[in-house]
């Protein structure tokens, strides 16, 4: 991970300082690399571009939901998909144009599948014959249309936590390809006036570092699309293959260029295509972690600290698990710096804490550090994906701001909560 530094010698971001951010917004305190979302994005256009075909670069919003976000996507001509009617009403409030939004999600409600044809939606990604039902029935009382896209489960695993596991046969979401339920929601559709089936969709997974994954993916589903194109006449105008491209954390960490992998995927598809004797479909990626991970970094402010003998020392933060659930979650690992000197030479390795009444709200459990002080600011790096976004008020503790940088101009694009903020809902018993 490339870390730079200011005059000062303190780590910058966006060519912000970034202990001045801190000093200026507060900690616990979310920073965003502008330049880094465009470029990544970029870098994945230009992967499809050079290969000549129709594609979507799709956003995955479960990263990180904000109007700043959908805005900034939106300059790049990006495609995004959101998983509630709250993401999908944060982009439209963004500008987003709603046509180029699909919505996934393995329940969606009544009002959720309402919201989302009122509005207008490019897609809806249906996962299930519950689904479906709604969908009909929605489509019926708006006397509307809408395109969708089958979410199929391949049956093929991906290496990675299995939480974040989705394309094996037992999972909760989308229709399995094995017992013929994959066929049946199609028969369904196409039964459907209102509905035009756009293609298939399937996601294995997350934080992936191998290809092999995403390359069987793309022959399953362009085997299923040929398969059906002979049986039921159907021509699938797209293939979307997900996302998952895994980022660097740590220095174990060793992933492929995120775009790397759209390479490969668009290699298979072509070559299928062509074995087929099919029209290359459009491909759609869902890239999230990929976009805003490697963009974002955690500020905090050093407080107290534990020495134990024979024991690593507890150095304790201003925020943790209310701001960055992973590590506890599911036992994510970040770098931590000291913001104030990021190239000093480590001295100590301690167990980086949070301030939450669990033992549990551990954000690092083995950071080496340079000798810190109460009031120095320590950065998380990469931790642009699933932080913000999964933050809670656990023990009554307030959300922390979001700030935006790009050519060294620092905006606050989400405002720190408040206690106000936190009582605003609570109505009083007597």
């Amino acid at each position: 991970m490339t870390i730079t530094t200011g005059k000062t010698g303190h780590l910058t971001i966006g060519g912000a300082d970034a202990v001045a951010l801190a000093h200026k917004y507060q900690t616990p305190l979310v920073v965003y690399d502008v330049a880094s979302i465009k470029e990544q994005i970029k870098r994945f256009k230009q992967v499809f571009e050079e290969q000549g075909v129709a594609y979507e670069v799709s956003y995955a919003s479960k990263a990180f939901c904000a109007l700043a976000i959908y805005q900034v996507i939106a300059e790049l001509d990006c495609h995004t998909d959101v998983v509630s009617g709250g993401e999908l009403a944060t982009a439209l409030k963004a500008g987003f144009p709603a046509g180029k939004i699909s919505f996934h999600g393995n329940n969606k409600s009544m009002a959720e599948l309402e919201f989302a044809v009122k509005a207008g939606v490019g897609a809806i990604i249906v996962d299930n014959f519950y689904e479906i039902e709604l969908l009909k029935q929605v489509l019926q009382e708006q006397k509307a249309t809408a395109k969708v896209i089958l979410r199929v489960t391949p049956g093929i695993s991906a290496h990675t936590h299995e939480y974040d596991q989705t394309g094996q046969v037992d999972s909760k979401f989308g229709f399995d390809l094995a017992s013929g339920q994959a066929d049946q929601a199609l028969e369904e559709l196409l039964k459907l006036e209102q509905i035009e089936v756009l293609g298939l969709h399937a996601h294995i997974g997350s934080q992936i570092f191998e290809v092999g994954g995403f390359e069987l993916v793309g022959q399953k589903l362009m085997e299923v699309a040929h398969a059906w194109t002979q049986k039921y006449g159907y021509v699938a105008k797209v293939i979307n293959v997900g996302g998952g491209f895994g980022i660097k954390y740590t220095a174990e960490d060793t992933p492929l260029a995120p775009e790397k992998f759209v390479e490969h995927i668009v290699k298979v598809i072509k070559q299928k295509a062509n074995e087929f004797q099919m029209e290359v479909p459009e491909i759609w990626i869902e890239p999230g972690r990929s976009i805003v991970g490697p963009a974002g970094y955690s500020l905090y402010t050093v407080g107290s600290r534990k020495d134990l003998p024979d024991h690593l020392s507890y150095l304790a933060v201003d925020g943790g698990m209310g701001d960055n659930i992973r590590p506890a979650l599911y036992q994510a690992k970040y770098t931590a710096v000291l913001a104030n000197d990021p190239l000093k030479t480590a001295t100590e390795t301690v167990r980086l804490a949070g301030k939450y009444c669990e033992s549990g709200d551990i954000l690092v459990a083995k950071a080496a550090l340079p000798e810190t002080k109460p009031g120095d600011i320590v950065a998380l790096l990469a931790t642009g994906a699933y932080g913000y976004a999964m933050a809670s008020n656990y023990n009554r503790n307030p959300r922390p701001a979001v700030v935006f940088v790009e050519d060294g101009k620092d905006k606050l694009v989400i405002k720190r909560e408040t206690y106000a903020d936190l009582l605003a809902l609570d109505l009083p018993y007597k």
